[in-house]
């Protein structure tokens, strides 16, 4: 079974009616099977946009409780890895949270990435594979 690793974006659009994308968001959540992969530095992203569109940050860590996502990385053990990816990458420039979500998908082979960020059309795990994604473009 494919894991699916989650963005802040898709987050953001699924908690926010106002979102050009939140139809789109909410139907992918209903469709994937929980719990949803992702890291702490995208919660951290998730919660700054959620609250900057005028939603409660903590109804991200709601979704976190309720077993709809489950944090896949540490990212102390990882910095190496993550370092090597934003140094790659720093024409774009890659966020710690993309990098995280690289990283996962490295480390979890059988995945796609659920996201509303072009930049991961860019982005290759381990060197030079496309990572799959779930994008609505």
């Amino acid at each position: 079974m494919k894991r699916t690793l989650l963005d802040a974006g898709p987050m953001v659009a699924y908690m926010s009616a106002k979102d050009q994308h939140h139809d789109w968001a909410v139907g992918q959540f209903a469709a994937l099977p929980p719990p949803l992969v992702t890291c702490e530095p995208v919660l951290a992203e998730a919660c700054f946009l959620v609250q900057r569109n005028g939603g409660n940050p903590a109804d991200v860590l709601k979704l976190l409780q309720r077993g709809t996502f489950q944090i896949g990385l540490e990212v102390s053990t990882e910095a190496a890895a993550l370092e090597s990816l934003m140094e790659k990458y720093a024409d774009t420039p890659m966020s710690l949270a993309d990098a995280c979500l690289v990283r996962l998908s490295e480390l979890l082979a059988d995945c796609r990435v659920f996201t509303m960020d072009s930049d991961f059309d860019r982005y290759r795990r381990n060197g030079r594979h496309v990572i799959p994604l779930i994008a609505p473009w």
